[in-house]
C-alpha cells in the first residue's frame, strides 16, 4: 500500500512554527501521492513567500512522531535557552494531541510567567528525535 501524504501548516505566532498563530487555524491539504505533496507545498509556500510566519509541512500517515506532540523546557541557564540551570533537568512532557500539548504548554507557562529564565516550547514527535539540547 502506498503511503498517503497531507500538507498542513499555516500562519504561526512565532518563528518556532509551533504555535498557530492567533485567529486563524492550522490549515491541511490532502491526502496525496508523495509528487502531488511536493507540487501543493509549493504552490502554498509560493503564495506565502513574502509572509515569514506562514510555513507548511509535508506529513505522511505512516509518521506517527508528526502526530505526537511534545511540551519541552524549564528552568535554562541564561536567555539562550541552550543549557538548562545547574541542578536542573530538562523537563520532556508528552506525548499529546497537538490540542493537550497547547493546553499543557499554557498550564506550564502560565505557572511561570514571571521568571524570564523558564521557557516551554512544543514539538512534534520527529522534530523531537532530532533535537539536540544541551543540559
Amino acid at each position: 500500500m502506498a503511503k498517503t501524504y497531507y500538507v498542513v501548516g499555516g500562519e504561526y505566532a512565532d518563528t518556532s512554527f509551533t504555535v498557530i498563530a492567533p485567529g486563524h487555524t492550522e490549515e491541511r491539504f490532502g491526502p496525496f501521492e508523495e509528487h502531488e505533496a511536493h507540487i501543493c507545498w509549493r504552490a502554498l509556500t509560493g503564495k506565502s513567500v513574502d509572509n515569514a510566519m506562514v510555513r507548511y509541512f509535508i506529513r505522511s500517515t505512516d509518521d506517527s512522531a508528526a502526530d505526537q506532540w511534545y511540551v519541552m523546557g524549564g528552568e535554562y541557564a541564561d536567555t539562550t535557552f541552550q543549557e538548562v540551570t545547574e541542578g536542573r533537568t530538562l523537563e520532556v512532557h508528552g506525548p499529546y494531541s497537538r490540542k493537550e500539548a497547547l493546553d499543557k504548554w499554557r498550564e506550564l507557562t502560565g505557572k511561570s510567567v514571571d521568571s524570564c529564565l523558564t521557557r516551554y516550547d512544543l514539538f512534534t514527535g520527529e522534530e523531537l528525535k532530532n533535537l539536540k539540547v544541551k543540559g
